[in-house]
């Protein structure tokens, strides 16, 4: 059914965030008073640069009245906002108490509510959500003949095979709609999205319920004043998907996962559980370790249904690829039928760019590892996973690293903190940014160093600083070296002042000087 005037003001209604619908000097409940109360919008947006004629324009965040200027010449048809613009534009405004909450539902239903001719999975947690994401979606397609769509942080797919570098790690709530309405356009039967923080924080999924939501895990990140003000808070809006879903996963060791638990029995919320490593029969996914972590039993409520290697090492990443079996499990797959059993392979290939990638340098016993590991859990499992592996070799090994600006101000000592004992060089350098001078952001981490025999040093080339530490490490050639290269993986840009600037990107400065492209 078409969005209208009347469908929209009813729908805002139903939810208890409509107040009134201004026109001029008119204020009322009454929308069949409004001229055009009836006539489907032509379009939808959050953006005054997309208004055209028969346009419904959604007025989020710091929206100023200014921007209405000469709108009513482009045909607006009507405003969603917080405030009175009748004093700038003559389009009937409804007035709400939420414009993200109004924003939200009425991009569903604008879109013809395209979530619910999908299986809809949420992937949310500290660690993890993007290689869950693309694991979990290599094991829908295979079960489904390639009908699963992603929404993640690097890349979003709306086909089930082509891959478009994304913005936000869950898009505003018009834009995912605005996609899941292509996806399904596309054939698409199945959606799996990352689902942050902020996306309860700012309510880009409100309204939408899961049909399997996965909580992984969860540790302090994103604290800052512009985030979250505390650790409570954050966990607090990461909690919000137990109730906003029809079952969930959940790991076995994520940090409070009794409170959890309560959040599910209090919603009525079924939950299965997935583990890595020896678990009791009561988990739906286990996988006992095996010698050379190469390759891991898979166990479905403690039977034991098939083995399965991955191209991505390191422990969390194999007890990422438990979620996603785990998460198609519960979406209804049985992994006793043939189909399921041959979707275990389309995970074995799975090469996440930008994602623990490996490079060997060819002229000298140097190896680099491009991640986008970014806080405290990220870089200590990195550096788990480097003394598990190379430990033995008694390997060199040097941290280039930076941290987000204007944001997350607790990463910063937290990286620091993380790996200051467990490295020999820590290099740091340019990161994303808003308008905090990035000089600052390395100062505050150089200053967070306690320890007094690590190297530590800033170099805010990010090229350079990969560049200088390879030619260092060519000087000593019979040592091996591991250089970890953190939180841009694959991405071919920075923010820098609210703009992208091209970037050639960790993997591609790698392969370039080991010279291997």
């Amino acid at each position: 059914m078409a969005l209208t005037l009347a469908s929209a003001a009813r729908l805002l209604s139903e939810y208890g965030l409509l107040r009134e619908i201004i026109q001029g000097d008119a204020w009322t409940l009454d929308v069949q008073t409004i001229n055009g109360f009836d006539k489907p919008f032509g379009s939808i947006t959050y953006d005054t640069r997309q208004v055209v004629s028969g346009t419904l324009l959604c007025c989020k965040g710091r929206f100023k009245a200014e921007y209405l200027n000469g709108i009513d010449d482009r045909g607006l048809a009507a405003y969603v906002a917080e405030n009175d613009f009748s004093a700038t534009t003559t389009a009937p405004g409804l007035i709400v108490n939420d414009a993200r909450k109004a924003m939200s539902l009425l991009s569903a239903a604008f879109y013809g509510h395209p979530q619910n001719q999908l299986k809809v999975v949420g992937i949310t947690g500290t660690k993890g959500k993007t290689t869950t994401a693309y694991l979990t979606q290599a094991m829908l397609n295979g079960c489904s003949g390639g009908k699963c769509a992603l929404f993640s942080s690097v890349d979003n797919c709306l086909d089930g095979h082509t891959y478009v570098e994304s913005d936000l790690t869950t898009p505003e709530s018009m834009d995912a709609f605005r996609m899941m309405r292509e996806a399904v356009d596309n054939g698409m039967e199945y959606l799996v999205m990352e689902v942050s923080s902020q996306a309860y924080k700012v309510d880009r999924v409100f309204g939408l319920t899961f049909d399997v939501a996965a909580f992984l895990n969860i540790s302090p990140d994103h604290i800052s004043p512009i985030e979250h003000p505390t650790f409570e808070d954050y966990f607090h809006c990461k909690r919000q998907i137990v109730k906003n879903c029809r079952s969930l996963v959940l790991g076995t060791a994520c940090a409070h996962a009794d409170l959890i638990r309560q959040d599910a029995a209090i919603a009525d919320i079924p939950v299965a559980t997935f583990a890595l490593g020896e678990a009791s029969a009561a988990d739906v996914t286990a996988w006992p370790k095996s010698a050379d972590h190469s390759r891991f039993a898979i166990a479905l409520e403690g039977e034991q249904i098939g083995s399965l290697s991955l191209q991505l090492d390191g422990d969390f990443n194999y007890a990422n690829a438990a979620a996603a079996i785990a998460i198609a499990h519960a979406v209804g797959f049985d992994f006793h039928e043939t189909a399921a059993k041959e979707a275990l392979r389309n995970m074995e290939p799975v090469r996440i760019a930008g994602r623990m990638e490996h490079f060997h340098d060819t002229k000298s016993n140097t190896i680099a590892i491009v991640d986008y590991a970014h806080n405290y859990a990220s870089v200590t499992a990195l550096l788990d996973y480097v003394d598990q592996r190379y430990g033995k070799d008694d390997p060199e090994v040097t941290l280039v690293t930076g941290s987000a600006g204007n944001k997350a101000y607790d990463r910063r000592s937290e990286i620091v903190r993380a790996a200051q004992n467990r490295i020999d060089h820590l290099i740091l350098t340019f990161e994303d940014t808003d308008d905090e001078p990035v000089e600052r952001v390395c100062q505050d981490m150089l200053d967070s160093v306690t320890n007094p025999d690590l190297d530590a040093r800033i170099i805010l080339d990010r090229t350079e600083a990969v560049e200088s530490t390879v030619a260092i490490d060519r000087k000593n050639p019979n040592r091996l070296h591991i250089i970890l290269i953190i939180g841009k993986g694959n991405e071919r840009w920075f923010k820098d002042h609210g703009k992208h600037v091209p970037f050639e990107g960790d993997d591609h400065i790698v392969e370039r000087i080991f010279e291997l492209a």
